[in-house]
């Protein structure tokens, strides 16, 4: 389902809700809708095994209840993995930042190593892309707290995997948007699509400890004996996510 939208996802959530009886609250006017938010949802076209939602309810609801009824009314290869509680409205706040895991078919890990020591060596690194607003121009390297490639063993040498930490800023710097910078300091030009899976999302200090252990490369130094370092090929592209949900639903994107 790495190509399932935004609003795919949300009207499978709403069917679902319904399926499950859930007393959601509803909004007044002549055309209500359930009061649900998606804050930090992901693009279209990556997969993700964190994914947060927060659904209102008129009436209090055991959490697990909540969970199992949803997710049984969630259609295969969507999960719900927790729901809790939550009085407060800030959620959105608490997710401050995201981890992810870019793979580049047909890159050495020893080139995306030099790209990404070229790029942490930057102070700002401006991109454009086409937004809700129009076209806009920002800086890409403000946002990114970690980044570093991965080292593999799989058949296929050309075959690159970075991991990412970027802080929610707006606009938003996207994972393909940090491979477009790559491109630009770098001449990284991968010759597929880029696979993008989101790993978590939360406060920056449990995104990065998510990170391989914390063992990410915050500058260029790490970033070229990364580079230096003989490549090896990766594994088998990761598995799909499974859905997630917390305080109120969190549904994962599975592929």
């Amino acid at each position: 389902m790495r190509f399932a939208s935004h609003r795919d996802i949300a009207r499978t959530v709403e069917r679902a809700l319904r399926r499950a009886r859930v007393p959601v609250a509803y909004s007044a006017g002549f055309s209500p809708h359930p009061k649900i938010s998606y804050p930090g949802a992901a693009p279209t076209g990556v997969a993700s095994e964190a994914e947060y939602l927060e659904i209102l309810v008129t009436e209090p609801y055991p959490a697990e209840s909540f969970r199992q009824e949803l997710d049984a009314a969630m259609p295969e290869g969507l999960d719900v993995l927790a729901v809790e509680a939550d009085p407060d409205d800030g959620l959105s706040d608490r997710l401050e930042g995201s981890a992810w895991q870019i793979e580049l078919p047909g890159v050495s890990s020893e080139s995306a190593g030099r790209a990404v020591a070229a790029f942490l060596t930057e102070s700002a690194v401006e991109v454009e892309r086409v937004t809700k607003k129009g076209r806009r121009r920002f800086d890409t390297r403000g946002a990114v707290l970690a980044l570093r490639v991965c080292q593999h063993s799989g058949p296929d040498p050309e075959y690159a995997t970075i991991q990412l930490v970027v802080r929610h800023t707006t606009p938003t710097v996207r994972p393909d948007d940090v491979v477009t910078a790559l491109r630009q300091v770098a001449d990284l030009a991968p010759p597929a699509p880029a696979r993008v899976t989101r790993l978590a999302q939360g406060p920056l200090a449990e995104v990065g400890r998510l990170v391989d252990g914390g063992a990410v490369a915050t500058d260029a130094a790490q970033a070229e004996a990364l580079a230096s370092s003989r490549p090896q090929a990766p594994s088998t592209p990761t598995q799909p996510a499974q859905a997630a949900t917390q305080s109120r639903p969190t549904a994962e994107r599975p592929e």
